[in-house]
């Protein structure tokens, strides 16, 4: 039996160590600047005391704490997730940074640490079952973002797509009535849907599910390598499983843990 532990624990991914496998240019400047949006919740918001916190917040902290070094918060909104990175505003972005195509081709990611849905919400009145039925309707979505993407791609005549420059006003303008129709996470919904009552919104459709990775340079050699080692072995000891569903109530999907 005892073997057999052993044999399980060598087959884990090591975890890296903060002293000695930092990435030499972090060390040097004795910090990480990490790119996040506070109006996502729950993967990145302020509490009621102003303390930032959720999902994303919490595994930036992780992250410092094993690099040891200082985290320096860069605030960003989804539209300027990209441009900060590339601009060298931030070494890296965690933010409900969904690993697309498109991204690909200007910055890199790192292997997927979390799981993104997209769904499509609105009043109860509304009968919403696929993407047809959002023919000659408008619709609601954060520019920039996965849910904007998949929106845009969809194949239905006369949508008029309504696009907000960050996810409080996109989500302010549904509950409200400005748009009856959004593309949002289950969590953001469920959380405008309690605070409005009234409305009786509910999730009608997934519209997309995406791979969340952390953000890099593509230039950035020493620092993804480093990142993917991290990211692999909080997944192997369960620290980001537990981020997660403090945050989302769930469990990271079997194909994120097992990478």
């Amino acid at each position: 039996m005892l073997l057999l532990a052993g044999l399980a624990m060598s087959a884990l991914p090591m975890l890296p160590t903060r002293a000695q496998d930092a990435p030499t240019g972090l060390k040097k400047v004795g910090k990480i600047r990490v790119a996040l949006e506070y109006g996502r919740p729950p993967w990145g918001y302020k509490d009621t005391a102003l303390k930032p916190t959720g999902s994303d917040y919490e595994t930036a902290v992780l992250l410092a704490k094993d690099l040891g070094v200082e985290l320096e918060i860069v605030e960003v909104t989804g539209p300027n997730r990209v441009p900060i990175l590339v601009t060298n505003k931030a070494d890296v972005v965690i933010s409900t940074f969904s690993i697309t195509p498109e991204r690909r081709k200007v910055v890199a990611f790192s292997v997927p640490y979390a799981s993104a849905i997209q769904y499509v919400a609105a009043p109860r009145s509304l009968e919403l079952r696929q993407p047809k039925d959002l023919s000659g309707k408008r619709v609601g979505v954060t520019r920039g973002t996965t849910g904007d993407m998949a929106l845009s791609k969809l194949e239905v005549s006369a949508i008029e797509i309504v696009r907000f420059d960050d996810e409080a006003t996109n989500m302010t303008a549904f509950a409200s009535g400005q748009v009856d129709i959004v593309v949002q996470e289950p969590a953001v919904i469920k959380r405008v849907a309690e605070q409005n009552s009234k409305r009786e919104i509910e999730q009608k459709f997934t519209i997309a599910e995406f791979d969340v990775g952390i953000g890099l340079r593509k230039n950035d050699a020493e620092l993804t390598d480093y990142i993917n080692s991290w990211v692999r072995a909080n997944l192997a000891n369960g620290r980001l499983n537990e981020i997660y569903k403090k945050f989302h109530g769930v469990e990271l999907p079997q194909s994120i843990l097992l990478g």
